[in-house]
């Protein structure tokens, strides 16, 4: 890519977008590994798209890049399971990938062979902090609403709390931060139930 390129892509999506697998050299399962904790916290964070450059190879044996390709078998995975809407070869060694909503999560799998990524239930949710929740409980209400229950009873408002705690926060990386991006994903659950 030619510097002026280089330049587009850096404005358009700077280094907080950007993951940059050619400068890092893992290995093609470290690349999967990194590229689909990086995407999903991408979504949680908000981001409409990301640059993920893997590289085409021509420093590998033969010019081939097991790195180019194992993004390329998990893009189609990431897509089906709703972390991502779409991805497109922007140049022969990196992808534009845009993200679903988080609201997508909460869909089933596109397809049978993909098993959704949900966190064991919790027993109750007392050990979260009231400010995660008061959304989780919005969220759950909106989501019974759309079901058409519109009082829903205290069993069915856990029951769904729980059902929504256990699909966002399988999605979310680990990290210290994870209960804020918890928050975060709840929120912007919330408001794509409240624009759709």
């Amino acid at each position: 890519m030619t510097g002026l390129g280089r330049a587009f892509d850096e404005l358009r999506f700077g280094a907080g977008r950007t993951l940059n697998l050619r400068r890092l050299q893992p290995t093609a399962l470290q690349a999967a590994q990194l590229a689909e904790r990086w995407l999903r916290e991408q979504q949680m964070l908000g981001a409409d798209e990301a640059l993920v450059i893997t590289g085409r190879g021509n420093n590998s044996l033969d010019g081939y890049s097991p790195v180019r390709e194992s993004i390329v078998r998990l893009l189609p995975s990431l897509r089906r399971r709703h972390v991502i809407a779409g991805y497109a070869e922007h140049t022969p060694g990196s992808f534009v990938v845009t993200f679903a909503p988080v609201q997508a999560l909460l869909d089933p799998p596109e397809r049978r062979r993909e098993r959704p990524l949900v966190a064991p239930r919790p027993p109750s949710l007392g050990a979260l902090d009231e400010d995660t929740v008061k959304p989780l409980r919005d969220l759950a209400v909106m989501s019974l609403a759309v079901l058409g229950i519109n009082s829903p009873t205290r069993a069915q408002l856990e029951d769904e709390m729980l059902r929504q705690f256990g699909v966002i926060s399988a999605a979310l990386p680990e990290g210290a931060n994870r209960e804020a991006l918890l928050q975060q994903a709840l929120l912007r659950a919330a408001e794509e139930y409240e624009a759709s």
